[in-house]
């Protein structure tokens, strides 16, 4: 694990040392280097624990979202360069400082083994990311979005601490090999429920459920290129991440604990499908598919079957890769007709032709068209969730068919039709942009080609 974090932190002197006409391509090379080295942890393996120290392990589920986290890192930088092409060097440096300080605190957070270091990195990410939003959001808005994402995240995880250390009176070790092999305690039914409660909940957040998720679209649509796909790829999947490691230490919980969220989920998948029909704002639109998504992993984490854990892996890791790309697709059109309203961003397709391709890509992936890994994701979720509860089959389908509605409705509308008369001319897409598509791009291509890399199963 210090192979990639030592090199990483070492990005930081990097950033404050290099010239101004050497810093993003200094910066963006070394990252794709940690980021290309990463990939090691997808190797076969038929161990439990990679790499296993007393601090930190990898295993078959983390390591996708290791490296996803890796791969993440260059792609932030690319994108935010020109976002910040007119600010003085001092907050560029800033920029870059703050997106490398969140890498070793994410990939701390998804290779703990224990659970002390895995609740303090958890909870330090917020700090980064508040600094993005606040101190380089669009509007003015951003100070409330900031607070919203502040004052949630702390409410829901100040109960996890008290059930981490009440565990480790319990049990006496917070290391989680060992948890898996303690016995159960029987405790009072009570404290059971609650510390079962208090455990999902910080987790329910930060993912997020449906009813605790009005913080996540106010912090997108205000944060800047870099803190939207850092939330919507990395930040969502602590939360689901959470769900799957943690489920599995709880004390016997009780069955109908889990069906109200459940019920949420799915319910909240097809709410916010509904809401991305009717949504003007094109950033908003994402990030409300961002939580109807997620509420489709939050399921298939509770049901806690193999099949279920597997979809949920898939449907993460390609999730990240497609809101990510849909963000920097956003992005971009809002560099260029500085709105991100649907109505005036109209046809832009004969003007942007290969941009268009890129956003015909995205959408098809959002969407979940075979042979992509999301089709793979959500069929094998929706069958475990049918396996499950044949009523199930209700809610998912029809979430289905509004997620077809909503993608194809926004590449009609942001590529189609009569050209707005405010938008005279427009600046040509750079070979930066295409990179940053195509670096999207290709993962998800190559994912499609051997699927079981991603499943979160022993080979």
């Amino acid at each position: 694990m210090l192979k990639t974090i030592l090199p990483t932190i070492m990005l930081l002197p990097t950033t404050l040392l290099s010239s101004q006409k050497f810093l993003w391509a200094n910066i963006t090379m070394y990252s794709l280097l940690v980021a290309t080295s990463s990939l090691q942890w997808l190797s076969p393996t038929y161990y439990p624990y990679k790499n296993l120290t007393l601090w930190t392990g990898v295993d078959q589920v983390s390591s996708p979202l290791l490296t996803l986290s890796c791969w993440l890192l260059p792609l932030m930088i690319l994108a935010s360069q020109n976002h910040l092409h007119h600010e003085p060097l001092a907050r560029k440096r800033t920029l870059i400082v703050s997106l490398i300080t969140m890498q070793p605190l994410i990939l701390l957070a998804f290779s703990a083994t224990e659970l002390t270091l895995f609740y303090i990195s958890f909870e330090a990410t917020l700090i980064p990311t508040l600094i993005l939003i606040t101190r380089w959001g669009n509007q003015s808005e951003r100070l409330s979005a900031g607070i919203y994402l502040m004052f949630y995240t702390l409410i829901s995880s100040l109960p996890l601490l008290i059930t981490i250390m009440y565990l480790h009176t319990q049990t006496g070790t917070l290391y989680l090999p060992l948890l898996k092999l303690t016995p159960p305690t029987s405790t009072n039914s009570w404290t059971n429920l609650l510390s079962n409660l208090a455990l999902l909940m910080a987790f329910m957040v930060k993912a997020p459920l449906y009813g605790l998720h009005l913080w996540l679209p106010k912090a997108h649509v205000e944060a800047p290129i870099a803190g939207s796909m850092l939330l919507a790829a990395l930040l969502l999947k602590l939360g689901s991440y959470g769900i799957m490691r943690f489920t599995l230490l709880m004390n016997h919980p009780p069955n109908y604990l889990y069906y109200p969220f459940l019920a949420l989920t799915l319910w909240g998948a097809l709410m916010t499908s509904s809401i991305c029909l009717r949504q003007t704002d094109l950033k908003a639109l994402i990030a409300y598919s961002s939580v109807s998504h997620m509420g489709l992993v939050i399921a298939a984490s509770l049901i806690q079957t193999h099949w279920s854990f597997s979809g949920a892996m898939i449907l993460m890791i390609s999730h990240g890769l497609t809101s990510s790309m849909l963000f920097c697709l956003a992005n971009t059109t809002y560099e260029r007709t500085h709105t991100r309203i649907l109505l005036l961003t109209r046809g832009l397709q004969p003007l942007l032709p290969l941009m268009a391709t890129w956003w015909l890509l995205a959408n098809l992936t959002n969407m979940a068209l075979p042979p992509t890994t999301n089709l793979m994701a959500e069929l094998t979720i929706i069958i475990s969730l049918f396996n499950w509860s044949p009523l199930t089959i209700i809610l998912t389908g029809t979430t289905t068919l509004l997620t077809a509605s909503y993608t194809l409705s926004m590449l009609l509308t942001t590529q189609r039709g009569t050209l707005p008369l405010h938008i005279t001319s427009l600046q040509n897409s750079t070979t930066r942009e295409h990179l940053l598509m195509a670096l999207h791009t290709l993962p998800m291509l190559l994912l499609i080609l051997k699927p079981e890399i991603i499943s979160g199963t022993p080979w």
